[in-house]
């Protein structure tokens, strides 16, 4: 399985303008802001005045626009745009949205984030009663639904196909006439609103690219809720009331980009005080402080600021090297680590050293920086990690559905310790991040999906649950350490 070098990857990014004559040169725009959440293939649905047209391809965003006519020619007043990593369907060319789907009476675009529960027993259900899929992507499964609705309105038919398909997702669909936006009654994948200075509106994964095209923030879609845009303006009604936030942890933890805003909270503050609890509960005596560049540096700077102890940066990142993570075996991987993370020798040598990560999963990039901050001359590396350990897979939109995978799982912190070399090793607790997000105060573990770290798991699983329930069987997990 591809690994990104902190072995954890959110499955997409999308990113929807409606009523701008620039739609789609925004649409380009967001989603280079949104590269970060896939890095495997994007595309771009334009409404032109010929229709519906289509640009996608594996790649980065800059790779699979390379010639400026490809976004040129999806000139219109409305677009959708879509960037990817896979979880459910796999790596081909097949599965890069947004799919477009073309039928006698109208054409419709269909971008997704996230990962369906049931969408394996839809599919086999869809396929029995004669549908016929292009692509592996669960993503498609709403699509059939829609088509197979008896509703008098898209709109309704729409609504009834939501109600169907369970998990985590942010869908956006691009027709003619219209910009539909939803989200899944847990809100586990963030979807935001804003308002252009034309008039138009832009909805996608995060505020940072609602920044990046000058979009001022209406709103955030809330669980449950359907959007529809068109030139008649924005409307918002639910699909469901049958909902109970519980957004992914991983959005503020990693995923999302440290000068967004989820659900009103920024992400940056929230890092920050993680750091600064992790600090409170896992203290150490230590020399320098150093965060593992980029998403663990607001950790990093919360964890100095609570201790006392120096922030440096004994860490830095190459900003020109790109993709590492699809490498072919685990000895590429680890060696891409040191191609894109380098320890600065002066800052490090003769020190001890508190090195914060915003998480463990598979252990790979732990275990190199380690050995970087060793052969850099460090005396003591002590680390620290601004959330509990991952022991449990995610069914709503990460690429980790296996307890295999994920190193807290197979072993204790003290084990974890000895493995990665370090002098001691310690993870936030679960509390400690629900009280540093501070997110909620009404809902279940303050509005946060910690699946990730507990085990317990906000929907039913469905489609998922007789293997998890016998690999959990088969596995000792370490649920009562939290440092060593």
């Amino acid at each position: 399985m591809p690994a990104e070098i902190k072995g954890l990857n959110e499955e997409c990014g999308v990113f929807g303008v409606w009523g701008d004559n620039c739609a789609a040169e925004l649409t380009h725009l967001g989603l280079h802001t949104l590269q970060h959440r896939g890095q495997e293939g994007a595309g771009i649905v334009g409404l032109t005045p010929a229709g519906l047209r289509r640009h996608y391809g594996l790649g980065l965003v800059s790779e699979v626009f390379r010639d400026p006519q490809s976004v040129t020619q999806l000139q219109g007043t409305a677009a959708l745009g879509h960037v990817r990593y896979s979880t459910a369907g796999g790596r081909i060319l097949e599965n890069i949205q947004p799919l477009l789907f073309r039928f006698t009476t109208e054409a419709i675009a269909l971008a997704h984030n996230g990962n369906l529960t049931n969408a394996l027993s839809l599919r086999k259900k869809l396929e029995a009663a004669g549908a016929i899929f292009q692509s592996t992507s669960d993503s498609e499964v709403l699509m059939h639904l829609i088509r197979l609705s008896q509703q008098p309105t898209f709109e309704l038919q729409l609504i009834e196909a939501l109600n169907q398909v369970h998990g985590g997702f942010a869908f956006e669909l691009l027709t003619q006439s219209a910009l539909y936006a939803a989200v899944d009654p847990n809100g586990f994948r963030p979807l935001v609103i804003g308002r252009l200075s034309s008039g138009g509106y832009v909805v996608c994964s995060e505020t940072a690219a609602l920044n990046a095209v000058g979009a001022e923030f209406v709103q955030d879609v809330q669980p449950g809720q359907l959007v529809i845009i068109d030139d008649s303006g924005m409307r918002v009604r639910a699909y469901t009331t049958h909902t109970q936030l519980a957004v992914c942890s991983m959005e503020y933890v990693y995923f999302a980009r440290p000068d967004s805003e989820i659900y009103g909270i920024s992400v940056h503050e929230a890092r920050v005080r993680m750091g600064m609890r992790l600090a409170h509960e896992q203290p150490v005596d230590a020399d320098i402080v150093v965060g593992v560049p980029n998403s663990s540096l607001s950790a990093a700077l919360g964890y100095s600021r609570a201790s006392g102890i120096p922030y440096e940066m004994g860490l830095i990142k190459s900003q020109y090297v790109a993709r590492t993570f699809i490498q072919p075996t685990q000895e590429l991987r680890e060696r891409s680590v040191r191609l894109k993370l380098s320890p600065v020798r002066s800052v490090i040598k003769g020190k001890r050293v508190v090195l914060v990560d915003d998480s463990i999963v598979r252990g790979t990039t732990a275990r190199q920086l380690v050995q970087l901050f060793k052969d850099a001359g460090a005396l003591e590396v002590h680390l620290r990690i601004a959330s509990p350990p991952l022991r449990f897979p995610c069914f709503y939109g990460i690429d980790i559905q296996t307890t295999r995978e994920l190193m807290a799982a197979n072993h204790s912190v003290a084990e974890m310790r000895d493995i990665f070399g370090v002098n001691s090793l310690a993870f936030l607790s679960t509390q400690g991040l629900i009280d540093s997000v501070g997110l909620s105060d009404t809902a279940p573990n303050g509005g946060l999906c910690v699946a990730y770290f507990t085990g317990e798991y906000p929907t039913p699983l469905e489609d998922y649950a007789p293997a998890l329930k016998q690999e959990l069987s088969q596995l000792q997990l370490h649920v009562s350490e939290v440092s060593a």
